[in-house]
């Protein structure tokens, strides 16, 4: 009898791997207005998820949020070349959980879902021009910091004021005390890192700065799927997405978020 009763309970649960075609079909209806070689202008995607609090679990199962790459390389990517959408090499995926689905986007008519595809012309929603960067491991003047797409360019180091090589003065926005009693502090250099906006590609981007490349303190990232980043060039920057870790020195620990702690 209780076998019965958990096979009837098990039977009406959804199906995530049901949910996830009836995601993809969504992205697909949106995707194939780019067909024809409009892919190009496509910058990135958000996909913008309400489900209740109850079915948050199974929409994060369906586009596999622990290891969202997947969802964006093995499944959108899969529908991009089905349908000769050439979408450009560094196209960016950003998976979002919500309480309101932003009115900008797209909405699917039977799952509480919305997408808008940014390009150029329409860059990327409101709700993504703010993220938060919060101090794990080693001691900064705040526990969290506040990024936004007006913002300047936010440095990242040891002290609040100090002077480059050059001579010049440098003011660090996340400033780690060397007077700090936290030995993760002394690793980090003067000029360690720099955070910006990108208005093309609509997202921040981390750089290293002259301390923070080898042979002198490291900047390391490791993504929410587990892949490994280290920044050894002043010039090529890493595309900070939701949940991404970053190492300045041998232990300080930051962590990018789009959602507010």
């Amino acid at each position: 009898m209780f076998d019965l009763f958990k096979q009837k309970e098990e039977s009406s649960a959804p199906d995530v791997k049901s949910l996830r075609q009836n995601l993809l079909l969504f992205i697909k209806e949106q995707l194939q207005k780019w067909e024809g070689g409009e892919g190009a202008h496509v910058k990135g995607m958000q996909l913008f998820l309400a489900p209740s609090a109850d079915d948050r679990h199974l929409y994060e199962a369906a586009v596999f949020f622990d290891a969202q790459n997947k969802f964006k390389n093995d499944e959108i990517q899969r529908i991009a070349d089905d349908y000769a959408i050439d979408l450009p090499v560094d196209w960016a995926l950003d998976l979002l959980f919500v309480e309101v689905l932003p009115p900008e986007a797209v909405k699917s008519k039977d799952l509480p879902v919305a997408l808008h595809v940014s390009t150029k012309k329409q860059p990327v929603l409101t709700t993504l021009t703010t993220a938060y960067l919060r101090i794990i491991n080693g001691e900064a003047e705040k526990e969290q910091y506040t990024l936004t797409d007006k913002g300047s360019k936010v440095c990242i180091g040891r002290e609040k004021r100090v002077q480059t090589d050059e001579g010049f003065l440098r003011e660090n926005t996340i400033a780690f005390p060397s007077t700090s009693e936290n030995a993760s502090n002394k690793y980090i250099s003067r000029q360690h890192a720099h955070i910006e906006w990108n208005k093309d590609v609509g997202g921040f981007f981390l750089y290293a700065d002259d301390g923070g490349i080898p042979p002198k303190n490291k900047i390391k990232i490791q993504t929410e799927n587990g892949d490994v980043i280290r920044l050894s060039s002043t010039h090529v920057g890493h595309h900070l997405q939701e949940g991404d870790q970053i190492v300045l020195g041998e232990s300080a620990l930051m962590q990018f978020s789009y959602m507010e702690s």
